[in-house]
């Protein structure tokens, strides 16, 4: 299987490409982003591509993929509206409609969020714009595609966020996340679970497109 991988450089992207490079029926990792990646392997291959709304540029480089882990993400604080979609809207549909058109046999999974909104109607800006996202991407001529829904995500094997402050809040929190993650495995997941569940989707697909926590955490735990 080969994987195109956005957003590697995240702390959702680290655990995610740490689980495609374990994985033996994986046989290439290509990693998309703006700044280059600070390690290797050989079934590591890094593209640097400085514009995320136009890949004309390399589009031979995206071409005969089986699956695509989107885990680009920002957070909404201190942003307009129109701020957040350019960045998480925008961007999103940009990779999507290309891969769409370059492999239509294509998994696609994108990493929304708990409490996304749907119905794109709500008071909450940010799950508005993560609903007209992912009901976008749903319109999409791939094979299929899925919208994972994580709440709280446990860093493990050195992941670390590139927000200063979810990273503080992880690091406050260490000591108290394996003990809530035991009481609520399908409530809190790991990084490692995220990898894991976006691979068995890649490999046998899900029963539904959308896919809360609960949901990730039992195609991980079923996925061996």
């Amino acid at each position: 299987m080969k994987v195109l991988l956005f957003g590697a450089t995240g702390m959702v992207g680290q655990g995610v490409l740490i689980e495609c490079l374990r994985a033996a029926d994986v046989s290439l990792v290509q990693s998309i982003g703006r700044t280059a990646l600070d390690q290797q392997d050989a079934k590591l291959r890094d593209v640097v591509h400085r514009d995320l709304l136009d890949y004309s540029a390399i589009e031979s480089q995206l071409e005969g993929f089986d699956a695509c882990f989107f885990c680009l993400g920002v957070t909404s604080a201190g942003k307009t509206e129109a701020d957040y979609a350019h960045l998480a809207y925008d961007i999103t549909l940009a990779a999507a409609n290309t891969l769409a058109r370059l492999n239509p046999q294509m998994t696609f999974v994108y990493v929304s969020g708990a409490g996304t909104d749907s119905t794109e109607q709500g008071r909450s800006m940010w799950a508005r714009v993560k609903g007209r996202t992912e009901n976008a991407l749903l319109k999409l001529p791939f094979k299929a595609a899925y919208m994972f829904r994580p709440g709280v995500i446990q860093p493990l094997h050195g992941v670390r966020s590139k927000t200063s402050s979810y990273q503080i809040l992880y690091t406050l929190t260490r000591p108290l996340l394996p003990l809530l993650r035991a009481m609520l495995p399908a409530t809190i997941l790991t990084t490692e679970i995220m990898g894991q569940a976006m691979l068995a989707v890649a490999r046998r697909g899900a029963a539904k497109p959308v896919l809360e926590a609960a949901d990730i955490n039992a195609i991980a735990t079923t996925a061996g």
